[in-house]
């Protein structure tokens, strides 16, 4: 199983790439995690540092999300097994991608390369979601920007739009009867991403229930 611990380490060393950090220092601005609500993530970006660079950081580690999830198993995973020690290959390639988009939201949320802290990996886990499932990640954009639309909350949205994924996929099984390979197994895992992603935002839900999570509603210009 040499060849599943590279593709998982791979994906999260991608993952671990502290996008809005490094786009800030490049911009002369300093740390993002010292600025507005203290997160290494697009929303921060967007909120403190304007829509252009914003925008850039949350392309990007969606970027990094796809590249985990559909990009590296192609490359890097061997589905035969290593013929100088008869190694049984992982017999699910879903399962693989799935484990690789994981490890890069894991990458994300404790990236190896700002002491462990990262952002909430929402932008990233859809990134994951876009390379294993395109049309729940649609349904997912469609529900954020309704909600976003609605009520001005970034974090509402992002939970939202994580929960509506696993929620999609089980009702095209079991009501439109999709079957495609691998389909089950992807609605358990987004299931576990979910779960992740509403725990990485347990401030921003504690905020929501004090009614005093700030509203996105306008953007800083670009510095």
């Amino acid at each position: 199983m040499e060849n599943l611990a590279l593709v998982l380490l791979l994906s999260y060393i991608i993952g671990s790439i502290p996008t809005s950090i490094v786009a800030t220092r490049i911009a002369n601005t300093g740390d993002i995690r010292k600025f507005g609500s203290g997160n290494a993530g697009g929303t921060n970006v967007l909120r403190m540092l304007g829509w252009k660079i914003g925008v850039a950081v949350i392309i990007f580690d969606l970027i990094k999300g796809v590249a985990a999830s559909y990009y590296i198993p192609q490359i890097f995973w061997d589905p035969n097994p290593l013929p100088f020690n008869n190694a049984t290959p992982f017999d699910d390639y879903t399962v693989v991608q799935i484990l690789c988009g994981v490890a890069a939201v894991f990458g994300h949320i404790w990236t190896l390369f700002a002491s462990f802290k990262g952002g909430k990996g929402v932008a990233t886990g859809a990134g994951m979601i876009l390379g294993l499932a395109p049309v729940e990640f649609s349904v997912s954009i469609g529900i954020f920007m309704i909600a976003f639309l609605l009520w001005r909350y970034v974090s509402l949205g992002s939970i939202l739009a994580t929960c509506a994924i696993p929620v999609t996929m089980f009702i095209r099984e079991h009501l439109f009867m999709v079957d495609i390979q691998g389909y089950h197994t992807l609605v358990y895992f987004s299931i576990g991403v979910s779960l992740l992603i509403v725990y990485t935002h347990r401030e921003n839900v504690r905020r929501l229930l004090e009614g005093t999570e700030n509203k996105l509603t306008s953007f800083k210009g670009n510095r």
